[in-house]
């Protein structure tokens, strides 16, 4: 997902966003696990998007403390 995407985004958008990837790459990694997955390079996209979304999550709080 771009950043340009997330930052357009409200927080709470952004929390269900953050699940959703967390859930997907928890699936990726029980594929990985059994042998299944045929993708790998989807673990290390879906972990930079959490990555991604999180620091945007972080900067937004922030901004609202502010």
């Amino acid at each position: 997902m771009k950043t340009s995407e997330l930052r357009a985004k409200d927080t709470a958008a952004l929390e269900k966003e953050i699940a959703e990837l967390l859930r997907a790459h928890f699936g990726l990694r029980m594929q990985k696990a059994t042998q299944q997955l045929s993708n790998h390079s989807q673990l290390g996209k879906t972990r930079r998007d959490i990555a991604r979304a999180k620091t945007i999550l972080a900067e937004k709080k922030k901004g609202a403390a502010r």
